[in-house]
């Protein structure tokens, strides 16, 4: 399994009335941990978007264990616990910085797609690179 813990530190553009993160920023810290965690094997974003390779998002989920506050810190353990084959998943664990208490949990699916829009397999580099890392 690949994984990586990324940290987020909650402002208050972050969240809601009730002083807790509104629901929907949890997918754009799912997306910054997605983005350093591919960074963190080498299969950056940019270069795979460069090859004719886009990886969008066809599935996404949370469950909301308890709340994330103004001014806390949390890491999003993320992961990626099995080789693809036709889609790719990734699997998001947030807790607080420091504790192990399981805040939220979620995923998200994404497919192999070319530019021109149409699905593909794992591409032979991709699939290369996350073999070395299981």
């Amino acid at each position: 399994m690949i994984s990586y813990k990324h940290l987020v530190k909650i402002y208050y553009k972050d969240i809601d009335q009730m002083g807790i993160v509104y629901y929907s920023r949890y997918f754009e810290y799912f997306e910054e941990a997605r983005t350093e965690l591919l960074n963190s094997i080498n299969l950056d974003v940019s270069t795979i978007e460069e090859n004719g390779i886009y990886l969008p998002v066809i599935t996404s989920h949370c469950d909301y264990k308890r709340g994330v506050e103004f001014e806390q810190e949390i890491i999003i353990l993320t992961s990626i616990p099995k080789l693809p084959r036709a889609k790719l998943l990734i699997n998001y664990t947030g807790y607080l910085k420091d504790s192990q208490e399981i805040l939220f949990e979620g995923y998200t699916i994404h497919a192999f797609m070319r530019k021109s829009g149409k699905p593909t397999k794992v591409p032979k580099e991709i699939l290369s690179t996350l073999n070395r890392y299981y």
